[in-house]
């Protein structure tokens, strides 16, 4: 069966950059599916956008379905045949297959011999398919478009009014039709370059003909090509343009021909702080900045042009008089805030609600102030530092910069330190406190920035659970798992011993035994997914639960958990300890509250008590060795076996099985000093 390529684009007015890739995509694989639910076989297919085209490109599709062997099993012989003439039974299956009964076939089965019809259904033409096969696409588009447009006077609905069709398989034009259009074989290049319509005579010309009309229309192959025009502009200008993965993308989706332009900005600007001179030109321009080999800002930047131009630097003194006005505002802002200490502005904090019910971001400061303070030694890091850190921690967000760029907070806060000559360590606490502000971000690199980051947190956290605003499910206002998140990074990382009670009784709320708990139960849950995302076991996190003091000792107690279940005493032992616990279970608290060995019947109960009383993982955990620990529990697997062997725990003597039993709760509270066993011989 010949094949062919097949072509679908949509042309609109300039469609927003974020919808771009996801429309694409969404039509490639609908139309991919269709086709491949409906049997026509296919190659390749690649989706295309630009910001005037969304298209798709499928290689090697057949001109028509494979043709299908159709069967149909009837009633039974004995029902379709009366005295021997076709039944009404038999009658109406052989309508029901548009067929006379005499063209039946009949089948043997396990069951008797039955009616059989057998067919062969020629394969429909695919550009039969295809209109329907669009109509699904666009009804799965529109699902990525929460907000769309109506244009003229039909009732069609896109993200941007449609102006064209092009659709084409091979050489012959689909009957599409949508958005009041028919389909052809038309398509358009540039707007400005090749602005009139451009006529294809086959699909597979499709991209080549669109870059001889100055459009580029794969994204990957564009992109590609702009971070290559990016960096050679960067390196005309003596520097490297640094690109923004994000930024990159996002001028792809702007751009159908790709043009890096070099523009420069006066060097005075460069007394800001370069961070807020890079977000005004990389987040509010989308130009690329430049920096030297030291890693310092340069004067320049590298923008993105969609047109080739005849006068380029009319184009640059463009780009260069746009992004003026911003920096002058931003150095205002700058010589403005520094007129004034940052400690001065903490009172005006008090003007600032932090949360209803929890008081004004002064109020934070001070908390913050004494928290820093009480973590740092968690930390290694200096109490005074850390206290004055925080104390300043959000003094910034009163600033003229922050409030035009809440994106600066804390960094600015460092920056203003520094133009007062403040100690370092404190304007480099301040600029990074909060930090992490998500999984991929950097933790801050001093103790005492760390501390404050913790304590920040740990105040937000506490706080809200103090007034009972706990995330649900699938509501987390307050990114509340977003700062247990960065807490417990920050607590691992810093490879902080700090406890449970201590981290939740340093706040400065009143969180009742509930509320506490609930807390804890929160941090729990975020630090099993660390953990487990960092490689250990569920189950081995699962079961120091209870038994850890804090973070870093549930890290350190699972890790060792997990190299001992990987042994076979670790097996054994985990057997053994739920074999226990049941038994436990099963007696409901009859175990005697002491061990009396003078009730000891057989030579196995005063091993295993013996084994008890000598072993001596008690000294490996007050060392948090957990390993040891663990290598001292295994050598109680001969003696509970033994145990097991000779000992009937049932005693009909009531104080013997008593003694028995509180011989095994004693083997319990040993292995569950380290680990509950029973989550682990269960598995979860």
């Amino acid at each position: 069966m010949s094949v062919d390529t097949l072509l679908i684009e949509i042309g609109c007015e300039d469609l927003p950059a974020r919808y771009q890739r996801p429309l694409a995509e969404t039509l490639r694989d609908t139309l991919a599916q269709g086709l491949d639910d409906e049997g026509v076989s296919r190659g390749s297919a690649r989706a295309y956008a630009t910001p005037r085209r969304i298209a798709v490109c499928i290689e090697a599709v057949a001109h028509a379905q494979q043709d299908r062997a159709i069967e149909r099993t009837g009633p039974a012989l004995s029902v379709a045949l009366r005295d021997g003439q076709p039944s009404p039974a038999g009658l109406g299956f052989a309508k029901s297959c548009g067929v006379e009964f005499d063209a039946l076939e009949r089948t043997q089965t396990d069951k008797g011999e039955y009616l059989l019809y057998r067919a062969t259904q020629p394969g429909q033409s695919t550009l039969e398919l295809l209109p329907e096969l669009f109509a699904r696409a666009l009804k799965q588009m529109d699902r990525q478009v929460p907000k769309r447009m109506r244009w003229g006077a039909g009732d069609a609905t896109f993200v941007r009014p449609v102006q064209w069709l092009c659709a084409m398989h091979g050489e012959d034009i689909v009957p599409l039709t949508a958005f009041g259009l028919a389909a052809g074989a038309d398509t358009y290049g540039h707007r400005f370059h090749a602005p009139v319509e451009l006529r294809l005579d086959r699909a597979d010309h499709y991209v080549e003909r669109l870059r001889e009309a100055k459009v580029w229309a794969d994204i990957d192959s564009r992109q590609a090509e702009i971070a290559q025009q990016v960096r050679a502009a960067g390196e005309a200008l003596d520097g490297a343009a640094r690109i923004d993965a994000d930024l990159l993308a996002e001028v792809t989706d702007l751009v159908e021909w790709p043009q890096a332009v070099a523009g420069r900005f006066e060097s005075r600007f460069l007394q800001v702080p370069a961070e807020a001179i890079v977000l005004t030109i990389q987040d509010n321009q989308r130009y690329f900045p430049v920096f030297d080999a030291q890693g310092q800002l340069l004067p320049a930047f590298v923008t993105v042009a969609n047109i080739v131009s005849r006068d380029e630097a009319q184009v640059v003194a463009g780009n260069e008089r746009v992004v003026r006005p911003r920096l002058e505002d931003a150095l205002f802002f700058w010589q403005q805030d520094g007129k004034r200490p940052l400690a001065e502005r903490l009172d005006e904090l008090q003007r600032v609600t932090w949360a209803k019910g929890l008081g004004s971001l002064r109020d934070k400061a001070l908390r913050l102030e004494a928290l820093s303070g009480t973590l740092a030694p968690h930390f290694g890091a200096d109490a005074a530092v850390a206290a004055q850190a925080g104390r300043l921690a959000k003094c910034d967000l009163v600033t003229l910069m922050v409030f035009e760029m809440p994106e600066l907070q804390g960094i600015m806060g460092g920056h203003y330190l520094r133009a007062e000559g403040a100690d370092e360590a404190v304007a480099a606490a301040v600029s990074s406190h909060y930090r992490p502000a998500g999984p991929e971000d950097a933790l801050p690199e001093s103790s005492a920035g760390r501390a404050v980051a913790a304590a920040d947190k740990l105040d937000t956290l506490a706080g809200y659970y103090s007034i009972d605003a706990i995330p649900t499910a699938s509501k987390d206002p307050y990114g509340l798992r977003r700062a247990a998140l960065g807490l417990l990074r920050l607590l691992l990382a810093s490879e902080s011993s700090a406890s449970w009670q201590a981290l939740l009784g340093a706040p400065d709320f009143a969180l009742s035994a509930e509320q506490t708990q609930a807390l804890k139960g929160f941090l729990q849950e975020r630090l099993r997914g660390l953990l487990t995302e960092a490689g250990l076991p569920a189950q081995c996190v699962a079961a120091v639960r209870d038994s850890a003091a804090g973070p870093l000792d549930t890290q350190r107690r699972a890790a060792a958990v997990a190299g001992f279940m990987r042994t076979p005493a670790g097996d054994a032992l985990a057997a053994s300890s739920k074999r226990v616990r049941n038994i436990l279970r099963g007696a409901q608290g009859e175990a005697a509250a002491d061990i009396d060995p003078g009730r000891f019947e057989a030579p196995a109960e005063e091993a295993l008590h013996q084994a008890l009383r000598q072993g001596e993982w008690e000294a490996a955990l007050d060392e948090a060795d957990y390993a040891a620990a663990l290598a001292q529990l295994a050598a109680l697997q001969a003696p509970i076996d033994a145990f097991f062997a000779d000992v009937m725990v049932n005693a009909e003597d009531a104080a013997v099985r008593a003694n028995r039993l509180a011989l095994l709760a004693a083997f319990d509270a040993a292995c569950s000093q380290v680990a509950d066993f029973e989550v682990l011989a269960s598995g979860g």
